[in-house]
């Protein structure tokens, strides 16, 4: 019997690209998305809005009663940000929070239930590689996604006498609709960082639009799919970004501060 998967935020970028790999695959999958689909996909669908507790319990009841089980979920909905912390308004930052994290929580909480009954089951949760380092103008979105990783461990830790995995993958840039739906906190009326904010949004908007296409991703969570014992935490991203976790690690933190800022053309 073919594996059942729920994916949160299938209608765009990795959430679309992995939805589509594994219905190809062979897999079961269930897309999800905060509005009904447009267009006709080839894998089921289901409106789940990660910030609202009674539409991610109703979605969640609703793939039950069609299989009975859910063996895989895929958190992967979520926002990005730009802003200085000084200025990002509060407001902003509850509502990455509440779609990076809470919502990922929420999701989590609805499927477990069904996945103890069943005795197994496996969370994938997207991180990133942001997550791993305090990124100038970006600092929201970095410790949203490091939270990620630690209520990743967390979970794997608790759940494990159930059956259950947690794990999280960690990409790097991905040529996705997210330079659409980031939230950018410019404060107009004679702001110290106004130039700074706006030269970082187009450097990230120029980064995205040249990466790689969300496949790679897609086939990275196939392997963890068919991996009996997965690891806590995959990498996943570009080498040279990988490559920067394992400068930080050994770097002293001037020094990569220092490369950081020389990379984003900080004085």
């Amino acid at each position: 019997m073919s594996k059942v998967i729920l994916i949160t935020g299938a209608s765009t970028g990795i959430g679309r690209a992995t939805a589509e790999y594994l219905t190809q695959a062979g897999y079961r999958v269930y897309g999800t998305s905060r509005h009904p689909f447009k267009e006709i996909v080839a894998f089921q669908t289901l409106i789940l809005d990660v910030n609202d507790e009674v539409s991610v319990q109703s979605a969640v009841s609703q793939l039950l009663q069609r299989e009975s089980r859910i063996d895989i979920l895929i958190n992967n909905a979520g926002l990005g940000i730009i802003g200085a912390l000084e200025e990002v308004p509060e407001a902003m930052i509850q509502r990455v929070f509440d779609t990076n994290v809470w919502g990922l929580l929420r999701v989590c909480r609805a499927v477990l239930p069904a996945m103890r009954h069943q005795g197994e089951g496996l969370i994938i949760n997207v991180g990133s590689i942001a997550g791993r380092m305090g990124l100038p103008f970006r600092g929201i979105y970095s410790a949203s996604k490091a939270a990620v990783e630690m209520l990743t461990e967390t979970l794997n830790i608790e759940l494990k006498s159930f059956g259950i995995r947690a794990c999280s993958v960690l990409p790097g840039d991905v040529r996705t609709n997210i330079n659409e739906t980031r939230l950018v906190a410019v404060n107009q009326n004679g702001s110290p960082y106004r130039h700074s904010v706006e030269d970082m949004n187009t450097k990230v908007n120029a980064e995205v639009s040249n990466a790689a296409e969300p496949i790679y991703i897609a086939k990275a969570i196939e392997k963890i799919i068919m991996t009996s014992s997965p690891k806590t935490h995959y990498v996943v991203g570009p080498f040279l970004q990988r490559a920067s976790l394992w400068l930080k690690r050994f770097l002293p933190s001037r020094v990569f501060e220092y490369l950081l800022r020389e990379n984003y053309g900080m004085k």
